[in-house]
């Protein structure tokens, strides 16, 4: 089942949700369940413990909501002003599943767009993120997603993407560098080839990253 839905006349946006959204993963909950309970043998627990029984159904449960996105509209709007500047939505917060580790990492993006013919409603920049980071994921991937549909949905003249975010599998094993951040980008037309566009997108991107004064 497609969870992204578009006005059907529109086929710059269908376009894009036929290449970037594709179909959602169908989920075995019963079969999610035995793996979490064999996986416990495993790893030496009982899982018919009174604390462990209903692990295997809880942990099964919460799997699937992180990898099951909420179904949105993407509504779009003629930009009747002409509006030609930067339109820049920082710190949303999201969160999604490390694919080599199974491990979460969450963190904030910031995503800002120069319009073109057409306007986006705001929260909807939002709902991309998250649609994106309810599935297995690399930052990285993630990244390019989020910019790619909103150039091939929106066709402005720029795009700009930015995650922010700590990873469990750095920070709870291996290196074990708490606290430390990973940073990706992704920058299209004007936003990547006009100087004046990136800078003003760079440095208000920057301020908002910063921890908030106490």
């Amino acid at each position: 089942m497609t969870l992204l839905t578009w006005d059907e006349s529109d086929t710059a946006e269908a376009a894009a949700l036929d290449r970037t959204a594709g179909e959602a993963p169908a989920i075995d909950l019963p079969a999610a369940q035995q793996a979490v309970a064999d996986l416990l043998v495993a790893l030496g627990r009982d899982p018919r413990s009174a604390h462990l029984r209903d692990t295997p159904r809880r942990v099964a449960g919460a799997y699937a909501e992180l990898l099951t996105p909420s179904p949105f509209t993407m509504t779009t709007f003629p930009n009747d002003e002409n509006y030609d500047e930067l339109v820049l939505v920082t710190r949303i917060a999201f969160s999604s599943l490390c694919e080599h580790h199974l491990l979460p990492f969450s963190g904030v993006a910031h995503v800002g767009y120069l319009p073109g013919e057409r306007i986006v409603g705001l929260s909807k920049l939002a709902r991309v993120v998250r649609h994106f980071a309810g599935d297995m994921q690399v930052q990285e991937r993630l990244t390019v997603q989020i910019a790619d549909f909103l150039d091939e949905s929106l066709r402005p003249r720029g795009v700009g993407v930015i995650l922010d975010a700590e990873h469990l599998c750095m920070s709870l094993r291996g290196v074990q560098a708490v606290g430390s951040r990973t940073v990706t980008s992704r920058l299209l037309g004007a936003l990547r080839d006009d100087p004046r566009s990136r800078q003003e997108f760079m440095a208000l991107t920057t301020t908002a990253s910063r921890p908030p004064a106490d």
